[in-house]
């Protein structure tokens, strides 16, 4: 299984969907791959559904109302395939054209929207799925090479300065507004692009969780062009 996510101590390769959902993180691993080359033509299928905002939620029964090609069809059988192998598995996937998310820039210090590296958190034992179809896919870095922004000094000093209430409440205030799961990464960083067509599994931040939650970013879209993205 040759690819550019084999060197990587974060990534673990999985050949199936059932070895992507049963294979436990551990040590540094916090993300796996169901590395695949996918056929089919899934430009076919973004160029034929109606973006109605900037992010619209398309459903199966949009996606069986298409007239498409041989491989438009494949593509659809595998996006439809993806969706029930989730849903039997107890996920709520969701599949999304989307043109941009909604940016964050209330303050110039920072930024809490999907576009910042970020770690998700759940009060339940769960982990985040995506696959990137079509368009630009994600990035994740490894948790050595970022520092979560609240314990950055200068970016925490600021933040005290806009909570303005009592000491022992601050912690709770970082996480009430979301700020502690956002982090910044060193200079010397090397992030990995998750490509198109694999079926990620990314460690969530839960009170079971035996690693570090997977640090990862939503990418700047292409210009004129929108991403086809399944998660849950």
């Amino acid at each position: 299984m040759s690819n550019t996510f084999s060197d990587s101590n974060q990534i673990g390769m999985v050949p199936t969907f059932s070895e992507l959902i049963q294979t436990s993180f551990k040590g540094e691993m916090n993300a796996l791959c169901w590395f695949r080359n996918l056929d089919g033509d899934f430009n076919e299928i973004v160029t034929q559904l109606g973006l109605k905002e900037n992010i619209t939620e398309v459903y199966p029964e949009d996606l069986l109302a298409l007239q498409l090609s041989e491989k438009g069809s494949i593509a659809r059988e595998i996006i439809l395939n993806d969706l029930q192998l989730l849903t039997d598995f107890g996920a709520s996937p969701a599949l999304n054209l989307l043109k941009c998310y909604e940016r964050d820039d209330e303050f110039d210090f920072i930024s809490t929207d999907v576009y910042s590296f970020h770690v998700d958190r759940s009060p339940i034992a769960t982990d985040t799925f995506l696959c990137t179809y079509h368009g630009a896919a994600s990035d994740i870095v490894s948790n050595s090479e970022a520092a979560q922004k609240v314990l950055i000094p200068e970016i925490r000093v600021k933040l005290k300065e806009l909570h303005d209430g009592p000491e022992e409440e601050f912690e709770d205030f970082l996480k009430e507004n979301y700020f502690d799961l956002h982090y910044q990464i060193h200079d010397d960083a090397e992030p990995i692009n998750l490509g198109i067509g694999h079926l990620w599994r990314l460690a969530v931040d839960h009170p079971k969780q035996q690693v570090l939650p997977c640090i990862h970013r939503a990418p700047i879209e292409n210009e004129g062009e929108y991403r086809l993205l399944l998660i849950c």
